[in-house]
């Protein structure tokens, strides 16, 4: 099939024995009312932002998993979203920056929404939109490579608002673009924006747009901010270039910073924090390692630390009882997937030059996606790495962030978006 150019792709289906057509699901609600649900995947990393899910997965027989649909895509390293029988997908058509909602089961288009973008990639990769979207209340947050945040109703796809908030804080294009996935707490949208006067980490009012506070003056990362609750209150934790930093939701007040970064100017923090109880992971490349931090009064405090333990270059790890499993190294020297005792540090099991990758948690089971387009699924145990089964199901190179919702596997590279059926039978 050639690939449509300047207009928006449309849905195809495969012709192979194993493809199959799953029917459209029967919205139960309307479309402004659907709150995220048990099988929603409605933001980063999912739908407690830190790639758990509960949904079970099943294995797939030699022929391989079925293929519910696939569509062609624009580029962009931007994952899918699902909430309420909608998917929607951030990428970029020729010079629009195009957020387009299909039926999650069917692929069938909805609607399709788009702005011109002008952003060029300096090192001439991707050029697509990197932060994944955010549902949120039958609306949909998005924010572009060039750093256009948006407002978009779910229904239909209208805008609501927008802010240029390269423009509006001057903040600079760093090295691959604006990357963080939007976080919507309460009624904030906050991201960390990297601008100057105060303007690292903005938080907007998520009905209108306009700025609700600002804070500290650090430059962007491409991590994406989460919300906790750490010693009883609730936080916003920022990994930006500089470090972690913990805000008020409610003013932006600086409750406490940790610097974490390396000492290279060639250099990002990009895999989102961890919270695990009353502890934070964090973790990055370019000789600055991974730590775990515990708090005393208000105060983070390093319980251990290391760059060869669990250095992650881009893709967040995920954590199971106890255990942290993730890419450990830079993603162009071949990374090892490895498992690690939380609270320790001590490595358990290790593949070498496993290559990059994603990975999320479904129950006890590791769902991965390679870069080279492979999905694996193995149980998530510290014996050792013991994989249940393997199918290729992309083709060029991927980068997004994978979802899961209701057993469904949505997953793309840099010309398909794909369904994978994993629903236990």
């Amino acid at each position: 099939m050639t690939r449509p150019r300047g207009n928006i792709p449309p849905v195809y289906k495969p012709a192979t024995s194993r493809l199959i057509v799953v029917l459209a699901a029967v919205v139960a609600w309307a479309f402004n009312d659907a709150p995220a649900r048990a099988g929603d995947w409605p933001q980063f990393l999912g739908p407690t932002r830190n790639g758990v899910t509960d949904d079970a997965v099943a294995l797939w027989p030699a022929g391989g998993p079925a293929v519910a649909w696939a569509a062609k895509v624009g580029q962009g390293f931007s994952g899918p979203v699902v909430a309420g029988g909608n998917l929607v997908l951030f990428h970029r058509v020729g010079d629009e920056a195009v957020v387009q909602c299909m039926e999650a089961a069917s692929g069938k288009v909805r609607w399709a929404a788009k702005y011109p973008t002008d952003y060029r990639d300096d090192f001439g990769f991707d050029e697509g939109p990197r932060a994944t979207p955010a549902i949120a209340d039958g609306r949909v947050y998005t924010l572009g490579a060039e750093g256009m945040l948006c407002c978009w109703n779910l229904a239909d796809g209208a805008k609501v608002w927008s802010v240029d908030t390269r423009a509006m804080f001057h903040a600079d294009k760093g090295f691959f673009g604006v990357a963080c996935s939007p976080l919507v707490e309460g009624d904030l949208v906050v991201l960390n924006v990297g601008g100057k006067d105060g303007a690292g980490v903005v938080a907007f009012d998520r009905r209108d747009g306009h700025v609700r506070w600002k804070a500290t003056n650090d430059e962007a990362g491409y991590a994406s901010p989460v919300a906790a609750t750490l010693g009883g209150q609730r936080s916003i934790l920022s990994f930006n270039r500089e470090g972690l930093v913990g805000l008020d939701p409610s003013n932006g007040n600086v409750r406490f910073k940790f610097h974490w970064r390396s000492r290279s100017h060639a250099s990002v923090n990009a895999a989102t924090p961890l919270v695990i109880g009353g502890q934070v992971f964090l973790s990055a490349s370019y000789g600055t390692g991974a730590v775990l931090l515990k708090f005393s009064d208000g105060k983070p405090e390093p319980v251990w630390s290391g760059d060869d333990i669990l250095s992650n270059h881009y893709a967040t790890s995920v954590h199971h009882n106890g255990f942290l499993y993730g890419f450990d190294g830079r993603q162009e020297q071949t990374p090892r997937l490895r498992c690690v005792e939380l609270n320790t540090g001590k490595i358990r099991w290790t593949e070498e030059e496993f290559g990059a990758g994603t990975l999320l948690l479904a129950g006890d089971r590791l769902v991965i996606l390679t870069e080279k387009g492979d999905l694996i699924v193995a149980p998530a145990t510290p014996d050792a790495f013991k994989p249940a089964a393997r199918a290729k199901i992309l083709h060029s190179t991927c980068r997004a962030h994978a979802a899961l919702a209701g057993g469904l596997f949505y997953a793309r590279d840099q010309e398909t978006l794909v369904c994978i059926d994993l629903r236990p039978k």
